[in-house]
Protein backbone atom coordinates (compact mmCIF):
# COMPACT_ATOMS: atom_id res chain seq x y z
CA UNK A 1 0.00 0.00 0.00
CA UNK A 2 1.23 3.28 -1.19
CA UNK A 3 1.57 6.04 2.03
CA UNK A 4 -0.21 9.12 0.50
CA UNK A 5 2.40 11.31 2.15
CA UNK A 6 4.94 9.88 0.34
CA UNK A 7 3.69 8.91 -2.81
CA UNK A 8 5.63 10.50 -5.97
CA UNK A 9 4.02 11.80 -8.98
CA UNK A 10 3.22 9.45 -11.63
CA UNK A 11 5.12 11.05 -14.21
CA UNK A 12 8.03 10.85 -12.24
CA UNK A 13 7.44 7.35 -11.05
CA UNK A 14 7.66 6.91 -14.98
CA UNK A 15 10.94 8.72 -15.91
CA UNK A 16 14.07 6.79 -15.68
CA UNK A 17 16.73 9.29 -14.31
CA UNK A 18 14.12 9.55 -11.30
CA UNK A 19 13.95 6.06 -10.79
CA UNK A 20 17.66 5.57 -11.07
CA UNK A 21 18.05 8.33 -8.43
CA UNK A 22 15.67 6.86 -6.18
CA UNK A 23 17.49 3.72 -7.00
CA UNK A 24 21.06 5.02 -6.11
CA UNK A 25 19.85 7.04 -3.12
CA UNK A 26 18.57 3.66 -1.54
CA UNK A 27 21.97 1.49 -2.86
CA UNK A 28 24.19 4.62 -1.35
CA UNK A 29 22.54 4.28 1.62
CA UNK A 30 22.50 0.20 2.04
CA UNK A 31 26.03 0.28 0.44
CA UNK A 32 27.26 2.83 3.32
CA UNK A 33 25.73 1.40 6.23
CA UNK A 34 27.01 -2.67 5.52
CA UNK A 35 30.73 -1.03 5.04
CA UNK A 36 30.47 0.85 8.29
CA UNK A 37 29.18 -2.43 9.87
CA UNK A 38 32.51 -3.60 8.84
CA UNK A 39 34.47 -0.66 9.98
CA UNK A 40 34.83 0.36 6.08
CA UNK A 41 33.82 3.25 3.47
CA UNK A 42 33.14 3.33 -0.08
CA UNK A 43 36.46 4.91 -0.07
CA UNK A 44 38.52 2.34 1.19
CA UNK A 45 36.27 -0.22 -0.85
CA UNK A 46 37.53 1.43 -4.02
CA UNK A 47 41.03 1.92 -3.19
CA UNK A 48 41.37 -1.72 -1.87
CA UNK A 49 39.97 -2.99 -5.08
CA UNK A 50 42.53 -0.85 -6.93
CA UNK A 51 45.43 -2.06 -5.43
CA UNK A 52 43.91 -5.53 -5.47
CA UNK A 53 43.27 -5.24 -9.45
CA UNK A 54 46.04 -3.22 -10.68
CA UNK A 55 48.71 -3.70 -8.14
CA UNK A 56 51.09 -1.61 -6.16
CA UNK A 57 50.55 2.07 -7.26
CA UNK A 58 51.29 6.28 -6.54
CA UNK A 59 48.43 8.01 -4.90
CA UNK A 60 47.79 9.76 -8.44
CA UNK A 61 47.56 6.96 -10.04
CA UNK A 62 44.91 5.30 -7.68
CA UNK A 63 42.98 8.56 -7.89
CA UNK A 64 42.71 8.13 -11.91
CA UNK A 65 41.57 4.37 -11.01
CA UNK A 66 39.00 5.21 -8.51
CA UNK A 67 37.66 8.59 -9.30
CA UNK A 68 38.44 9.95 -5.73
CA UNK A 69 39.87 13.70 -5.83
CA UNK A 70 43.76 13.88 -4.92
CA UNK A 71 42.77 14.98 -1.01
CA UNK A 72 40.65 12.62 -0.52
CA UNK A 73 42.82 9.94 -1.61
CA UNK A 74 45.60 11.15 1.23
CA UNK A 75 42.84 11.01 3.71
CA UNK A 76 41.14 7.90 2.65
CA UNK A 77 44.71 6.33 2.61
CA UNK A 78 45.65 7.36 5.85
CA UNK A 79 42.62 5.85 7.63
CA UNK A 80 43.61 2.37 5.47
CA UNK A 81 47.54 2.67 6.55
CA UNK A 82 46.42 3.28 10.70
CA UNK A 83 44.68 -0.24 10.31
CA UNK A 84 47.99 -1.73 8.75
CA UNK A 85 45.72 -2.44 5.33
CA UNK A 86 48.17 -0.63 3.17
CA UNK A 87 51.77 -0.09 3.14
CA UNK A 88 53.46 3.01 1.99
CA UNK A 89 57.29 3.29 0.19
CA UNK A 90 58.81 5.85 -1.38
CA UNK A 91 58.69 5.04 -5.19
CA UNK A 92 62.49 4.42 -6.21
CA UNK A 93 62.21 6.07 -9.46
CA UNK A 94 60.75 9.61 -8.00
CA UNK A 95 61.67 9.33 -4.38
CA UNK A 96 58.99 12.79 -3.79
CA UNK A 97 56.68 10.25 -3.99
CA UNK A 98 55.27 6.97 -2.56
CA UNK A 99 53.93 3.64 -3.83
CA UNK A 100 50.83 2.33 -1.87
CA UNK A 101 50.57 -1.82 -1.66
CA UNK A 102 47.85 -3.61 -0.14
CA UNK A 103 48.86 -5.78 2.82
CA UNK A 104 47.96 -9.15 3.80
CA UNK A 105 45.50 -7.57 6.05
CA UNK A 106 43.94 -5.59 3.77
CA UNK A 107 43.54 -8.15 1.58
CA UNK A 108 41.40 -9.70 4.21
CA UNK A 109 39.51 -6.75 4.74
CA UNK A 110 38.74 -6.11 0.84
CA UNK A 111 37.21 -10.14 0.63
CA UNK A 112 35.24 -9.15 3.70
CA UNK A 113 34.15 -6.22 1.81
CA UNK A 114 33.21 -7.79 -0.96
CA UNK A 115 30.79 -10.20 0.96
CA UNK A 116 28.88 -6.69 2.37
CA UNK A 117 28.55 -5.50 -1.51
CA UNK A 118 27.50 -9.04 -2.49
CA UNK A 119 25.01 -9.36 0.05
CA UNK A 120 23.80 -5.24 -0.73
CA UNK A 121 23.72 -6.30 -4.46
CA UNK A 122 21.20 -9.52 -3.36
CA UNK A 123 18.98 -7.05 -1.05
CA UNK A 124 18.70 -3.97 -3.77
CA UNK A 125 18.03 -6.48 -6.15
CA UNK A 126 15.99 -8.35 -4.73
CA UNK A 127 12.67 -8.03 -7.02
CA UNK A 128 14.48 -9.24 -9.58
CA UNK A 129 15.71 -13.08 -11.19
CA UNK A 130 19.21 -13.67 -11.92
CA UNK A 131 18.43 -12.86 -15.61
CA UNK A 132 17.11 -9.98 -14.95
CA UNK A 133 19.92 -8.88 -12.76
CA UNK A 134 22.59 -9.33 -15.71
CA UNK A 135 20.48 -7.09 -17.98
CA UNK A 136 19.66 -4.37 -15.32
CA UNK A 137 23.94 -4.92 -15.36
CA UNK A 138 24.67 -4.75 -19.31
CA UNK A 139 21.70 -1.76 -19.84
CA UNK A 140 23.26 0.52 -17.21
CA UNK A 141 26.85 -0.30 -18.13
CA UNK A 142 25.85 0.48 -21.99
CA UNK A 143 24.31 4.07 -20.06
CA UNK A 144 27.80 4.61 -18.03
CA UNK A 145 29.72 3.66 -21.13
CA UNK A 146 28.26 6.53 -23.65
CA UNK A 147 27.88 8.93 -21.35
CA UNK A 148 31.65 8.33 -20.09
CA UNK A 149 32.76 8.32 -24.31
CA UNK A 150 31.02 12.06 -24.29
CA UNK A 151 32.73 13.71 -21.79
Amino acid sequence: MIDADTAQPARLLRTPSWLINLTSTHSHRLVSEGFAAAGARGYHYRLLAALDEYGPASQAALGRHTGIDRSDVVAALNELAAKDLIERSPDPADRRRNIITITAAGSRHLEQLDRVLASVQDELLAPLSAPERTRLVELLTRVVEHHGRSR
